[in-house]
């Protein structure tokens, strides 16, 4: 049975949110965290990055990596390149799909130095670190490889869907931890604590929140 769009929206912002459930992409949760308006930049570019490598990471698995089955076609065996019985998987999967990542954070970069250089000037060097984000990655080999089919992953639209939720997840995370840390800029926090050891402090405690939506309405990921 194909896995259900609310199954995929609940099970990828709440029961494994990638940030406080796979611990995912934590450069970027901590280093943006500081300010809300920062974490909502960052938040917003890490969605559009996923969605769009979601849907074009699915494509090249199925249509490039796989080999030729009733689901789906392998391109280069229609175009009289060779292809082996397991297909490209276990020799290009990694590679591919961080090239399709590289050059759409480059484009995401490209539209945000000319349509908000606020914004781009405050990510700085975590804009560039999406490329490098684990949880950009993690997404795409979780659609290629989780859920109920791992042998061909989850189609097109389910997996930028999915994508999606994944970046709404990761931006629900950096919502809550810059608001925490705002509040902690005007607390008492002792001296040792200050900065990033009670940024990890309270990381650990939302994680350890989240942990009470596991399972919920039946939901297993």
């Amino acid at each position: 049975m194909e896995v259900g769009y609310v199954e995929l929206a609940i099970g990828s912002i709440l029961i494994s949110n990638l940030v406080l459930a796979k611990f995912l992409g934590l450069c970027p949760f901590f280093g943006v965290s500081r300010r809300t308006r920062d974490a909502v930049g960052m938040g917003l570019a890490v969605i559009f990055v996923m969605s769009i490598a979601s849907a074009a990471t699915a494509l090249v698995y199925r249509h490039l990596l796989l080999p030729t089955s009733p689901e789906h076609t392998n391109l280069l065996g229609v175009l009289g390149l060779p292809v082996p019985e397991g297909g490209y998987v276990l020799i290009l999967k990694t590679i591919s799909y961080i090239l399709v990542i590289a050059v759409l954070v480059q484009f995401v970069e490209m539209v945000l130095k000319k349509a908000a250089p606020v914004l781009y000037r405050a990510l700085g060097i975590y804009l560039p670190l999406i490329t490098t984000n684990c949880a950009v990655m993690g997404i795409a080999l979780l659609n290629t490889e989780a859920w109920r089919d791992p042998a061909n992953g989850l189609p097109v639209h389910l997996a930028a869907f999915n994508g999606l939720c994944g970046g709404v997840g990761f931006l629900l995370a950096m919502l809550l931890m810059s608001g925490i840390r705002e509040r902690l800029t005007e607390s008492r926090v002792p001296k040792a604590l200050q900065g990033l050891p009670i940024a990890f402090i309270s990381a650990g405690l939302m994680a350890l929140a989240f942990m009470g939506f596991t399972k919920l309405f039946g939901i297993a990921v």
